[in-house]
């Protein structure tokens, strides 16, 4: 069930817009996530969140949810599905999130002025070494602010600046749930001179829940097979690359 657009704020100059996908029969750290979104200082802050599963949603979590699916859906088929009403360039960032992380406080200004300062078309902020951790290249580096990179996964947390909307949104429905869409991606933005990176100053925790414990593993990898030999993309040794590291600016 879809619910209608409420009135936006015309002052468009610094809106970031999160979109984000909670389980409402599993543990979840949803309105924990949508309170610190938005407690943001520098930037407005618009969340459009979909429920998947059957119970009643947060109360936190109400005027946020513009989906709701009884079943499983695909995660990347939501996000579409939740901006599909909207004018993106409206927004300077879209920042699409789970619902099993911990962020630190001041995620959002701190996040987005690394991500600005570091001309990150495409981005992630690091992990915390005790999170569940798929590829070990995204685990936050000690001393380090930031890294451009070959890579960004596709969660539990990402964002897309405004010049790169017209090359990776809408998601690429071929990867439903996001596998594979990260080793295309920056084949993608390298056509277009983009850059793409990792912020290690803003880790985030991912620790809640066992990765791939709510979806089928065994159909979701056969699935990003057939789309990653359908699209070009990198290799892991072609894409675990950090092009540019930046130290931790030092106190004067």
């Amino acid at each position: 069930m879809e619910r209608e657009d409420e009135e936006m704020c015309p002052d468009t100059k610094r809106q970031v817009l999160v979109l984000g996908v909670y389980v409402l029969n599993a543990k979840n750290n949803a309105p924990e996530l949508a309170r610190e979104f938005a407690s943001a200082s520098t930037w407005q802050v618009e969340q459009r969140w979909a429920a998947i599963g059957v119970g009643s949603l947060p109360l936190e979590l109400e005027r946020q949810t513009f989906l709701r699916e009884p079943g499983f859906s695909p995660k990347f088929s939501l996000l579409n599905r939740l901006m599909r009403p909207l004018d993106l360039d409206r927004y300077s960032y879209v920042l699409v999130s789970d619902d099993d992380i911990e962020l630190p406080a001041g995620f959002v200004d701190d996040y987005l002025r690394l991500v600005e300062k570091h001309g990150l078309s495409l981005a992630q902020p690091a992990r915390t070494h005790d999170s569940y951790i798929d590829h070990y290249f995204v685990a936050a580096l000690s001393g380090v602010e930031a890294r451009r990179t070959r890579f960004v996964e596709i969660g539990p947390l990402f964002s897309i600046a405004r010049d790169s909307y017209g090359t990776l949104l809408p998601f690429d429905e071929a990867a439903p749930m996001g596998w594979g869409l990260d080793f295309a991606w920056p084949v993608l933005l390298a056509r277009s001179g983009k850059e793409l990176g990792i912020i290690d100053s803003t880790p985030v925790r991912h620790a809640l829940r066992k990765p791939v414990s709510l979806y089928h593993h065994g159909r979701t990898e056969q699935a990003m097979l057939e789309f990653l030999n359908s699209r070009p993309h990198l290799s892991h040794e072609e894409a675990f690359v950090a092009t540019e590291t930046y130290p931790v600016a030092q106190a004067v």
